[in-house]
């Protein structure tokens, strides 16, 4: 099965906690905080293997979740940095985030790895707390949590070549003559339900990879057929071949064949109509192709070149391989959407990233406040309730970010109820 499109959740591993601890030596009197930091969680990395084709993998595992940090132990030992999370997805994987459409990666090359979900760095220790005026703190910091995000992966095949037109117009069978590509052939539609590939060899010794995609019809820009799902295929190709059954073998006009197909092109993505592409005449075998051929040539004119062949009897098929190996050196790629990256080591991109709003204050029906926010949730979750001085840390956090004033302001008297994630919390003005 060809699965070429899956939605799965990511998160990246929670950074390791930071101890409480003191020194307690013999003849080492006042020894003073001694807890180490919690290590790194885990990234989930994306790498490139060229040995993967499709993403069926991701069919029966749709959760990754990174493993997280060792936390912090005594005698300032930090705690071990987890190992990152290394997920294997095919050479032409478009990496999307679900809720925002932003394209995160877009992976081409083998070995080329993207971190889609980071870690939590590890939360601090006593010792990094101790002041003059607190030497003793007995104070520390659980980790962050990772980045957690539902992404969409989509593959678009890598190859020069992609062969387009209506169902059982021979692209299969072009592409089994030409290369060592074994599709599926039959004299009924959309035999073909996923896309083939195959490497091409032309007589001077050139290479190209040729992909049969399955047959569009009218409408497939909006998904009739199979036309939207394989329809992303064709982004990557440098040029397109568009075959036509010249023969009319099924009763329909080449011409109107022709105009179809490139309307549902232009349709789902504009910067198709920039392809170079070859018209190939096939089914010449056939009668009555000779003279469908004439007729065509006059409407098309020399918009695109036009290779008459016969994929059953080979007629035609080296003048056509040298064509389209010429217009696959002289085409430089077509890259998708810009993912932006640096491109050398002196060149430094800044991007516009969104700012997380610190908080947000809601009420509900029973008349409690709910506080919601990267920043405060962050700060909730790093915070080692279990300990006094942790908790009236995290008080003075809250009102240096503005909180309590913000809660008085929409109306919060004492004894109120405050809720922030699942927990509950009493104001107190």
């Amino acid at each position: 099965m060809f699965v070429d499109q899956v939605k799965v959740y990511v998160k990246g591993g929670d950074g390791g906690n930071g101890m409480v601890a003191f020194r307690r030596e013999k003849y080492v009197p006042k020894g003073g905080p001694a807890g180490g930091d919690g290590g790194k969680g885990a990234d989930v990395v994306f790498e490139v293997d060229e040995g993967l084709r499709t993403l069926m993998d991701f069919r029966y595992q749709r959760h990754f979740k990174a493993s997280r940090g060792e936390h912090g132990m005594s005698k300032n030992q930090h705690g071990k940095n987890a190992e990152d999370m290394i997920i294997k997805v095919p050479p032409g994987t478009v990496v999307k985030d679900d809720d925002t459409d932003e394209i995160i990666a877009d992976l081409t090359e083998h070995g080329q790895r993207a971190v889609i979900a980071k870690g939590g760095r590890g939360g601090r220790g006593n010792s990094r707390f101790a002041t003059p005026a607190n030497p003793a703190p007995e104070l520390s910091e659980k980790g962050e949590p990772g980045k957690e995000r539902y992404i969409v992966l989509e593959l678009k095949l890598l190859a020069d070549v992609g062969l387009v037109g209506f169902p059982s117009v021979g692209k299969s069978t072009l592409l089994s003559v030409v290369s060592s590509a074994k599709p599926k052939i039959a004299e009924y539609h959309f035999t073909t339900i996923a896309p083939n590939l195959g490497m091409v060899e032309t007589d001077d010794g050139r290479t190209f990879v040729m992909a049969d995609l399955p047959g569009l019809i009218e409408g497939a820009h909006e998904g009739v057929g199979l036309g939207h799902q394989f329809l992303r295929h064709i982004e990557r190709t440098r040029v397109i071949v568009h075959v036509i059954d010249m023969a009319a073998t099924e009763g329909r006009d080449p011409f109107e064949d022709y105009t179809t197909i490139n309307q549902e092109l232009k349709e789902y993505n504009l910067r198709l109509t920039e392809r170079p592409q070859i018209i190939v005449a096939n089914k010449m075998e056939m009668p009555g192709a000779e003279e469908n051929l004439q007729v065509f040539k006059e409407k098309v004119g020399d918009a695109h070149p036009i290779f008459p062949i016969s994929a059953l009897t080979k007629q035609g098929l080296r003048n056509l391989l040298f064509a389209i190996a010429d217009k696959v050196e002289e085409t430089p790629e077509f890259p998708l959407e810009q993912v932006e990256e640096e491109t050398s080591i002196n060149r430094v991109i800044y991007k516009h990233e969104k700012q997380e709003e610190n908080f947000s204050i809601s009420r509900e029906s029973d008349g409690s406040f709910v506080v919601e926010g990267y920043t405060v949730e962050r700060l909730f979750k790093m915070t080692d309730f279990s300990r006094e001085e942790s908790v009236r840390r995290f008080a003075r956090q809250l009102r240096g970010m503005g909180i309590d004033e913000a809660l008085r302001q929409r109306g919060a008297k004492d004894g109120d109820i405050v809720k922030l994630l699942e927990f509950e919390f009493e104001f107190v003005d």
